[in-house]
C-alpha cells in the first residue's frame, strides 16, 4: 500500500507555529519529531541526531530505542554528514554499511542540518516499507529542516 501524500506546505506552517520564538533547542526537536511522526504515514521511526566530538549523538525521537552513537561516514546518517547532502534509501538493506538499529527498518530518508554551511545534526526517518520515500518527500523535509535551521 502506497503512502498518502504528504502536504509539506501545511506541516511546514505547522512546524512554524510550533517553535516560531521558542529558544530551547530540544524542546524544538521534540515537538518536531512529534510532529513528523504524528503527520507522515508509515513510519517506525522520526527523529535527530546531533553532532557533538565529531560523531552524531542521539538526540530528540520518536519510536523504537535506538544507536546512541554513529560515527560520520557510517550508515545512512553517517553518510549524509559525510557527503553533506540528503541520502535517500528506498531499500536499507542494499546500502552498504547500513546500521540496523530497528530490524523492521526497510527504508530511510536522511536530511542534513546545518548552520553556517557545516553540518550540524541530521533529521532521520525510517519506514517499515520498501521505497517509502519519495522526491517530494525529499524536497518537503529539506523544506522542513530550513525552517529549523533559522530557530536552531
Amino acid at each position: 500500500m502506497a503512502a498518502a501524500v504528504t502536504d509539506y506546505k501545511t506541516l511546514c506552517a505547522g512546524l512554524e507555529a510550533l517553535i516560531d520564538g521558542v529558544p530551547h533547542r530540544i524542546a524544538n526537536l521534540a515537538n518536531a519529531s512529534a510532529l513528523l511522526y504524528e503527520t507522515l504515514d508509515d513510519l517506525n521511526w522520526a527523529g535527530f541526531y546531533w553532532m557533538e566530538d565529531g560523531k552524531l549523538v542521539l538526540g530528540p525521537f520518536q519510536g523504537k530505542p535506538a544507536c546512541i552513537e554513529i560515527a560520520v561516514g557510517r550508515g545512512v546518517c553517517g553518510t549524509a554528514v559525510q557527503e553533506n547532502r540528503t541520502q535517500l534509501v528506498p531499500d536499507v538493506h542494499r546500502f552498504p554499511g547500513h546500521i540496523a538499529c530497528d530490524s523492521a527498518s526497510n527504508s530511510e530518508i536522511v536530511v542534513p542540518i546545518r548552520k553556517d554551511g557545516i553540518v550540524t545534526g541530521v533529521l532521520d526517518i525510517d519506514s517499515p516499507s520498501l521505497g517509502r520515500f519519495t522526491e517530494d518527500d525529499r524536497a518537503g523535509l529539506e523544506a522542513f529542516v530550513r525552517i529549523l535551521e533559522q530557530q536552531l
